[in-house]
């Protein structure tokens, strides 16, 4: 083996960052942290941190939205996930992204249906649940000291979260990722409304239930009906073991 020597290589970071979605109100919303240290001190970011030594990056993303936020998040192979996803995202390495040093983050997907108010923990001021809409067109705004809805988020954060959000887009077209915005036992009008509420679009009822039940397996019936939406009692389904829709869904043109 040729010698190796350390010290020729610059040293860097390695952080986590986390784009955690859920459907409120009908409407697709991002988790955001107010910073509460320079840099970018008072202004909203994506919750995430720094990867300890003795930490794979799945490890420092659970612990990280814990500290953060109050929130769990697991690995989708883990049983007690209970509907919840993760899933790295990408890779950012941009030289001049963190003024303080060389960092290189690694961003994580989480999905989960309607989750509670985040409490904010660890280095943040402030937790809370944005729209993923509002969070995206506030890129072009200038920063106001003392007007929390003001600028763009912290660090390439707006990168990260867009990177996500089409993640989560284009993935629902084909797989079963939509249902990991769902409740354990659902209705296919629920489904609809993740589908609506994450391309931000209006879907035919009818098509859509013949097409989310057409392909064998992708959801079994649960042996129940629900009122909970009002009208007449609706069907209640499970995510089966099929993973990917065929045909798949195409999202709209908008």
């Amino acid at each position: 083996m040729s010698p190796y020597d350390p010290s020729a290589f610059p040293p860097f970071a390695v952080t986590v960052d986390l784009v955690v979605l859920t459907v409120r109100r009908h409407e697709l919303c991002a988790l955001v942290v107010r910073r509460g240290e320079a840099p970018f001190q008072g202004r909203w970011a994506l919750p995430g941190g720094f990867v300890r030594a003795d930490e794979d990056l799945a490890g420092a993303a659970a612990r990280e939205l814990a500290e953060e936020t109050g929130l769990c998040a697991h690995d989708p192979a883990t049983p007690e996930l209970g509907g919840a996803h993760l899933e790295q995202l990408a890779t950012y390495g941009a030289p001049e992204r963190d003024p303080r040093m060389r960092v290189v983050s690694v961003a994580h997907l989480v999905l989960a249906p309607d989750l509670p108010a985040p409490r904010a923990g660890g280095d943040a001021h402030g937790a809370r649940w944005a729209s993923v809409e509002d969070l995206l067109a506030r890129e072009a705004e200038p920063f106001q000291e003392g007007d929390e809805q003001s600028g763009p988020l912290a660090f390439d954060h707006a990168r990260i979260l867009a990177d996500g959000v089409e993640r989560a887009r284009s993935k629902i077209e084909y797989s079963s990722l939509a249902t990991a915005f769902c409740t354990p036992e659902f209705t296919v009008g629920e489904l609809r409304r993740v589908y609506e509420a994450v391309w931000g679009v209006a879907l035919d009822p009818r098509n859509f239930h013949r097409k989310v039940t057409g392909t064998p397996g992708f959801l079994v019936p649960a042996g129940g009906t629900t009122t909970r939406q009002g009208g007449r009692p609706a069907q209640l389904f499970r995510a089966g073991g099929a993973t990917l829709l065929n045909p798949p869904m195409l999202r709209p043109e908008i």
